[in-house]
C-alpha cells in the first residue's frame, strides 16, 4: 500500500461493487507549505509543477483520469471530460474510468451512484449553489428515480464554524421553510450558524432521495483537509467518483 493510499478517505456509503470513490487529504504529495503537500489546486498560487506532480500521482494511484472542473458556485452539470477543463460545478458519467472530480476547502462535496452501478456524479456545493440548484442539477443528469439514487457527503465546514448572514437562511427558506431548522443564533448580532450537511439532506429528501450517507467531517478542525476559513492561503482537496473497468 503507497503512502498516498494511506492518506486518502474512502467514503462509507454502500456504493456497488461497480462504483469506486475516494477524498484526498492534505498528505502524499509534493507541494511546498503553505500547499503542504498534497494540493491538487492549480488556482491558488502554488506552484504549478508541484501541482501536476500531484495530479498524475492521484491517477496513477488508481489508474483513472480525473475530470478536473473551473468551479464557479454554479449550476452546470457536464459530462466528465478529462480531455479538457470545462466551467461548471458538477459532473457526470457513464464511461469507466473516466473520474468525477469536484475540489474544495470548506464547501460540500457530494458524490452521487445509481443503484445498478452504472453511473456516478460528483457536485461542488458552496452554499450559494447550494441554495440554486446544484443538487437537483445533477440529480436529473442521472435521470434515474430518486429511490435508486444514493448520496455521499464529503467533508465541508462544520455547523459550529460555519457563520453566516441572514441572507443565506433566507435564500434556503424562501425555498423550502423547513431550512429555518438548520440555522441557529450565532455570536454575533446578525449572523448565524449553518448546518450545511442539514441543508443538502433537505433538498435531497424533497427531490425523494434519502439514501444520504456521510456528512460527519469539519474541513476546519479536522486539519487533514484544506480549509480556507482556517488557512486562506492554502489548496484543495478532492473528492472523485468513477466506475471501475467492466
Amino acid at each position: 500500500m503507497s503512502g498516498l493510499t494511506q492518506s486518502l478517505l474512502t467514503p462509507d456509503w454502500p456504493a456497488p461493487a461497480s462504483v469506486r470513490a475516494c477524498v484526498t487529504t492534505r498528505q502524499g504529495g509534493v507541494s511546498l507549505p503553505p500547499f503542504d503537500t498534497f494540493n491538487l489546486g492549480d488556482h491558488v498560487g502554488d506552484d504549478p509543477a508541484a501541482v501536476a506532480q500531484n495530479r498524475l500521482r492521484l491517477s496513477g494511484e488508481f489508474d483513472i483520469q480525473p475530470a478536473w472542473l473551473k468551479q464557479v458556485h454554479g449550476l452546470a452539470v457536464v459530462n466528465a471530460d478529462p480531455s479538457r477543463v470545462v466551467e461548471a460545478d458538477a459532473s457526470w458519467t457513464d464511461r469507466p474510468g473516466i473520474a468525477c472530480t469536484v475540489m474544495t476547502a470548506d464547501c460540500l462535496p457530494v458524490l452521487f451512484c445509481d443503484q445498478a452501478g452504472t453511473q456516478v456524479a460528483a457536485a461542488h456545493a458552496g452554499w450559494r449553489g447550494l441554495a440554486g440548484g446544484v443538487l437537483e442539477a445533477t440529480l436529473d443528469r442521472l435521470d434515474v428515480p430518486p429511490a435508486q439514487v444514493l448520496v455521499w457527503l464529503g467533508p465541508a465546514i462544520g455547523p459550529q464554524a460555519f457563520e453566516v448572514g441572514l441572507e443565506v437562511r433566507d435564500a434556503f427558506t424562501a425555498v423550502h421553510p423547513e431550512a429555518a431548522r438548520a440555522f441557529v443564533d450565532g455570536e454575533r448580532p446578525g449572523k448565524l450558524m449553518a448546518d450545511i450537511y442539514a441543508l443538502a439532506r433537505i433538498r435531497l429528501a424533497a427531490r425523494g432521495v434519502t439514501a444520504v450517507y456521510g456528512g460527519g467531517l469539519c474541513t476546519v478542525s479536522d486539519e487533514r483537509f484544506f480549509s480556507y476559513r482556517r488557512t486562506p492561503q492554502g489548496g484543495r482537496f478532492a473528492s472523485l467518483v468513477w466506475l471501475a473497468p467492466r
